[in-house]
């Protein structure tokens, strides 16, 4: 795995630095009417900024692999380089579309040569180095809010759900999701504040949390424990792991020392006050009603499979109104809506929602749908309910644009089923 993840990493530097002559090719007419001076600026910055963050990525990355893996400092290194590689896309393009005209123009009119011209090609325009500097400022701009900003602008997404055989006491019940913390990212405790004192103004009967406090040990959370303990409601608070929790993507001295970071994880959840479900129900009752609420560890098409549906299950009356924490959405897509037992409600996350995206009221995209059926809100299929939390936190890039950090808040209404 960290052999494939290094000779990735290699191409990626090494395409990187040939855009990085391409594209110079462009900054050069860009810069035809410029000081002497002004060029020598320019392009040294160009080379020295853009070689030297693919090199200082790939080296940083080779480390990486040990605990405590990808740190912020690696983030916000990864992120860099992908804001400038986007931007550097944006320009090159323009620049070809530009250079393939140019092509066919000259061997358009070869057979009328100029003595005035070295080349039968024409030379390029300014106007299209123009043009390529204006369209690559506009990803290179939004990425930088994505950094600075759109990773801790909280949302708050408010769904009222219907079933018909939701227990009376339950009617108008209000559950709080928090979903993917990813507590290693974080570099700005303040601003996590912010999220967390949002979640738990919402006031909702429950608190539940689907996976991945950590991106890869268990000490990323410490620094925050005392802040996220202060997330309560009337009737508790539960959580499920996600695949990060398990430490897959560090390497270990040993499997003794994979499994006392799992092990102390479990601590922290205790100590914020979550109860951890580890493939497990419990009942939640009100004035003499009572629904089931299950917890999984993870399963999930592609990572680990370690959740057990039917031994969380157990106990539970057919009968009986369900609520499912699941942390990765295909769960749900391959075992749980064919599942004998009617699961009436399962919560997720883990897609992020890709951290990229567009959603207005009319329309959603984000690069995840083409890996996920399910990646962002509600879905329902024959009166089975799946919501997937777009996340809290963050991870890899350093950002979010378009996909904002969300607090599900979901009102459970006795009633007949409402079109999504």
């Amino acid at each position: 795995m960290r052999h494939g993840f290094l000779q990735f990493s290699l191409i990626l530097a090494t395409v990187s630095i040939l855009l990085d002559i391409y594209v110079y090719q462009g900054l050069k007419v860009f810069l035809r009417s410029a000081s002497k001076p002004v060029k020598r600026i320019v392009t040294t910055a160009h080379f020295v900024v853009n070689i030297g963050m693919a090199l200082a990525l790939l080296l940083s990355l080779t480390y990486a692999s040990n605990p405590p893996g990808m740190t912020t400092f690696h983030q916000w290194l990864l992120s860099i380089f992908i804001t400038l590689l986007v931007t550097k896309v944006i320009f090159a393009l323009v620049l070809l579309i530009s250079d393939i005209s140019r092509l066919i123009s000259g061997i358009m009119n070869r057979g009328n040569p100029s003595p005035q011209k070295e080349s039968f090609i024409p030379a390029r325009r300014r106007f299209v180095s123009e043009t390529g500097v204006l369209l690559a400022s506009v990803p290179f701009t939004a990425f930088w809010y994505a950094m600075l900003k759109g990773k801790y602008d909280y949302k708050v997404h408010k769904h009222t759900l219907y079933f018909e055989d939701l227990p009376e006491a339950f009617d108008g019940f209000t559950i709080t999701q928090l979903s993917d913390i990813h507590s290693g990212s974080f570099d700005n405790a303040e601003a996590v504040q912010r999220g967390i004192d949002l979640a738990q103004a919402q006031k909702s009967d429950l608190f539940v949390f689907t996976g991945d406090l950590v991106n890869n040990v268990s000490s990323e959370i410490e620094p925050y424990i005392e802040r996220f303990k202060k997330l309560r409601s009337p009737f508790g608070q539960f959580s499920v792991l996600g695949n990060h929790d398990y430490g897959d993507y560090v390497s270990w001295p040993n499997d003794d020392a994979k499994s006392a970071n799992l092990l102390k994880l479990h601590d922290h959840h205790k100590a914020m006050g979550f109860k951890l479900m580890l493939d497990e129900n419990i009942r939640l009752e009100k004035n003499g009603e009572s629904i089931a609420l299950i917890g999984v560890q993870n399963w999930g098409r592609g990572f680990i499979q370690k959740g057990n549906l039917d031994n969380a299950l157990q106990g539970v009356n057919p009968e009986d109104f369900k609520i499912l924490l699941s942390h990765d959405p295909t769960h749900w897509e391959e075992k749980v809506r064919y599942h004998p037992s009617n699961i009436h409600l399962t919560l997720s996350g883990h897609t992020h929602g890709a951290q990229f995206g567009v959603e207005t009221d009319k329309f959603r995209w984000s690069p995840v749908k083409y890996r996920y059926l399910d990646w962002a809100g509600l879905m329902v299929e024959k009166g089975r309910h799946l919501y997937v939390n777009r996340g809290f936190g963050f991870l890899a890039f350093s950002g979010r644009l378009g996909i904002w950090p969300e607090i599900t808040v979901l009102e459970l209404k006795k009633g007949k089923e409402q079109a999504v």
